[in-house]
């Protein structure tokens, strides 16, 4: 018997919606918001596979500025996994983002597997699991996002990212429910934080700050907005050991971590000033 081609095309929002709720399946706890918040981004960048009209797969594969990409959302529905789609779409979002250096978070066991298609290791993100509550900070030296332009939320975040981000970020950050915090310094902000609410408690991301002490402000910040009933957790990048350190002095558990691959050179970015990163999916 003949197994039907897959047809690959864009998905609309309403689609990567159902990507996400796969996502949710797969154990991943996606944000409430993340749909919207993800197309954004590039709206033609949320591949999906289908058969006989049927969406079986999905993959992302955003553009970011003229020369970066990121590949994540990567599923085969269980019941079409080892038939050869899941590889087929692959090829297609690698095919949009040629020329592209292309970044990955992905599960340490499929790094050889990544390496086949050009993918070098370039550091470990560790996922810490944690509790919200008051920590007794003073919450007067944080400003919300939404005060602040877009031109300088932008700018200080493209000392951590490899392109601009404008459209994702100016959703990310003024999106209902999501916490965005900031904290100004003697040349505008000096870091700033945003917390989304996912199916199980918040995910802090990112924490990009200048020092230790304006993200244990930050992240201290966020606590303060939570009970302590509600999970917190905050992927943090091996390199930076302050980010472990904040991690692990506010009594966090690490529960998961994963693989930032890039096809070239890793980018020269603030990696001791990211405290937390911005998402798996897109980086």
């Amino acid at each position: 018997m003949v197994a039907p081609p897959l047809a690959i095309r864009h998905m609309s929002e309403a689609e990567l919606g159902l990507a996400l709720d796969w996502a949710a399946d797969e154990g991943w706890n996606p944000g409430l918001h993340d749909a919207a918040c993800f197309y954004a981004a590039d709206p033609e960048g949320f591949l999906i596979g289908a058969l006989d009209g049927e969406p079986v797969a999905s993959i992302f594969a955003v553009r970011y500025g003229a020369g970066f990409g990121f590949i994540g959302g990567y599923i085969v529905k269980p019941a079409w996994r080892g038939r050869g789609y899941g590889w087929t779409l692959w090829q297609a979002a690698m095919q949009r983002l040629s020329g592209r250096n292309i970044g990955l978070d992905g599960v340490l066991a499929q790094q050889a597997n990544y390496a086949k298609s050009g993918f070098h290791l370039a550091h470990r993100n560790f996922r810490y699991e944690g509790r919200g509550g008051g920590r007794s900070t003073d919450a007067r030296a944080t400003v919300p996002l939404s005060t602040l332009s877009d031109a300088e939320i932008c700018r200080y975040d493209r000392r951590f990212f490899p392109e601009a981000r404008a459209r994702f970020l100016q959703r990310w950050v003024r999106q209902e429910q999501h916490i965005a915090l900031g904290i100004a310094g003697a040349e505008g902000l000096a870091g700033y934080v945003v917390a989304r609410p996912c199916r199980t408690g918040y995910k802090v991301g990112p924490l990009f700050a200048d020092t230790p002490a304006v993200a244990e402000q930050l992240f201290a910040s966020v606590l303060d907005q939570l009970t302590p009933e509600q999970p917190v957790f905050l992927d943090v990048p091996e390199l930076n050991p302050a980010a472990v350190a904040l991690a692990e002095r506010h009594q966090m558990q690490r529960c998961f971590e994963t693989a930032r691959m890039y096809t070239r050179e890793a980018p020269e970015l603030n990696m001791d000033r990211q405290y937390g990163i911005t998402t798996f999916e897109l980086g």
